[in-house]
């Protein structure tokens, strides 16, 4: 079984507002290409991440898509009970939506919020049931992955455990493509 743990940016630390924002766009595009990689060569079967705005939940919108053409189970681990209580309405209800989509669903924690162990103890539980991570992080510019980023590098020194990071460069010719692709049908 080939687990990937996907993670990365907030949408705020991306500066996405809204879901119809193109960044969006580009960041589900990158990360489909990654996962459909992973699944044509036989190297995906779930898709484990949690349920913070941004990236970890593009990337479940993205699998829960994937689903429809490959045999892919999605999962989303929250380190506490209540996870999104204080978010506002629209971003609970997505958040709900995702819950009722995915194949399963955990927290690591049966109680709510009470202090950072629990986020540490989630990001452990994280690493010891996956078999490698898939981050849009960029080391130069750290944010709130920094600590899945540093915790993963540290386990790197004892573990065989595969990091691939797609960073803003990476996001940049991505949107470099999109843009080519979209003025190439414009002209047909």
């Amino acid at each position: 079984m080939q687990r990937l743990w996907v993670t990365g940016y907030r949408n705020y630390e991306l500066n996405t507002f809204g879901d119809k924002d193109p960044k969006i766009k580009i960041i589900k595009l990158v990360l489909k290409k990654h996962m459909v990689n992973l699944l044509d060569n036989n190297q995906l079967d779930w898709v484990i991440t949690g349920a913070n705005l941004g990236v970890e939940q593009w990337a479940s919108e993205v699998a829960i898509d994937l689903r429809q053409k490959y045999s892919l189970r999605v999962s989303i681990i929250v380190p506490y009970e209540e996870f999104a209580s204080r978010w506002n309405e629209n971003n609970q209800e997505k958040f709900l939506s995702l819950k009722q989509q995915v194949d399963f669903f955990a927290s690591t924690s049966k109680e709510t919020y009470q202090n950072p162990v629990q986020l540490r103890n989630y990001q452990n539980f994280m690493l010891m049931h996956t078999d490698r991570a898939l981050m849009i992080y960029d080391p130069e510019n750290p944010g709130k992955p920094k600590f899945d980023y540093n915790l993963i590098k540290k386990y790197q020194e004892t573990t065989e455990y595969p990091l691939e990071l797609i960073d803003f460069y990476d996001l940049q010719d991505e949107a470099e493509e999109f843009q080519e692709n979209q003025d190439d049908e414009f002209r047909e």
